[in-house]
């Protein structure tokens, strides 16, 4: 992944816009949080560039994952699902899921709003 590029297009777009890097020691995945959970509970908007996704879970999290370009591996609960650009698929809490794309950006919409504690890796 070219993390430099990618952080770079996300501030372009998104001027101002909080952007996190995960894992912070070797990004496969840039989050730009462009409607924050800071800012109302209910819900959060982040655009993601993947490369891949650890799997992981939400306990209260309904994910909805909107392919705005690229293509995407996106596996939930063992199901694959190949996604291209303009596929939406919906991800219901305890769903474990992860992806693989190639730079892939995506539209994240969280209800109720994404947390760092809600996010929980599967080992």
């Amino acid at each position: 992944m070219n993390v430099k590029r990618g952080i770079a297009e996300l501030q372009q777009k998104y001027p101002g816009k909080k952007i996190i890097c995960l894992p912070e020691d070797s990004p496969s995945e840039i989050i730009c949080e462009i409607d924050p959970p800071l800012d109302h509970p209910e819900y959060s908007v982040a655009i993601s560039v993947i490369d891949e996704t650890a799997p992981h879970y939400h306990q209260k999290t309904t994910e909805n994952y909107e392919i705005i370009s690229g293509a995407l591996t996106l596996v939930v609960d063992k199901q694959k699902y190949k996604m291209k650009a303009g596929d939406a698929l919906t991800i219901k809490p305890n769903q474990i899921h992860s992806a693989v794309g190639n730079q892939t950006w995506i539209k994240c919409t969280a209800r109720p709003a994404w947390t760092p504690q809600d996010h929980l890796l599967v080992r």
